[in-house]
């Protein structure tokens, strides 16, 4: 029996999971880094916690004798993807990055992409954004660890969502709200104009779960900054499909 080690978190992660069950030749475990209390859960078995770096993800993969080796990490999971390249690198343990599709601008959106949460920052210090005489009232989507980059802003108040709480104290310019997707283009319109909201920052993570504040944005004529995702590394495998990822797996 092939045994295959997905890394995972993600809504492609669990589809994968789901279709290579099914599948009697394969023993599938996902793994998840722990990162998010209560994560939505895949089919089969499942590993919490991290590997304590490249090495000790070779090591794993050595241990438990795995012979496939899949990233679907969320498309920001830059230092996982830097351990599983090692990791198969130093192992032999084929690898394949599974990625969803970025984000693509449209007509009606104003997007301005930025190569880093800190250059997203840096922008919402300018005058651009807000009305004269008043702070900037963003709104962040960038995930609660992002927040020390955006917090110490000066003139800059922040509605910044996740699923969990940030860690540490929160400023008085932040008001956390606490929330998980899908979201609706309805209840997005409605949070941007009850915050009166000047500008929407997000990271380009792809997906359908949280595209509704796009949506939203575009509807209103709302700016947003997006941070391009990290760069793969060079000479990696990847795929944007999970039908593709499980005919890899299974070839």
């Amino acid at each position: 029996m092939r045994r295959v080690l997905i890394l995972g978190g993600t809504a492609e992660a669990r589809a994968l999971a789901a279709e290579l069950a099914a599948d009697p030749g394969l023993h599938v475990v996902s793994s998840l880094a722990g990162r998010v209390n209560n994560p939505r859960l895949p089919v089969g078995e499942v590993r919490e916690g991290g590997f304590g770096g490249p090495s000790g993800l070779a090591a794993w993969l050595l241990a438990e004798r795995i012979d496939v080796l899949v990233d679907a990490t969320h498309p920001f999971a830059e230092r996982m993807t830097a351990s599983g390249v090692a990791a198969s690198s130093a192992t032999g343990v084929p690898l394949l990055v599974l990625r969803r599709p970025g984000w693509r601008e449209g007509p009606g959106d104003a997007w301005l992409r930025v190569g880093s949460l800190q250059a997203a920052a840096g922008l919402l210090t300018t005058d651009r954004w807000g009305a004269a005489g008043r702070e900037t009232r963003v709104f962040l989507t960038t995930g609660r660890r992002s927040l020390p980059v955006f917090a110490p802003l000066p003139g800059v108040w922040l509605l910044a969502r996740s699923v969990d709480p940030p860690e540490g104290p929160v400023p008085a310019n932040v008001h956390v709200l606490l929330d998980r997707g899908p979201y609706t283009v309805e209840g997005e319109r409605a949070l941007i104009r009850e915050h009166r909201l000047d500008v929407l920052v997000t990271k380009d993570s792809g997906g359908g779960m949280t595209t509704a504040k796009l949506g939203a944005a575009r509807e209103l004529g709302l700016p947003v900054i997006m941070v391009d995702r990290p760069p793969l590394p060079a000479g990696v495998r990847a795929t944007d499909s999970v039908a593709a990822a499980a005919a890899w797996v299974q070839g």
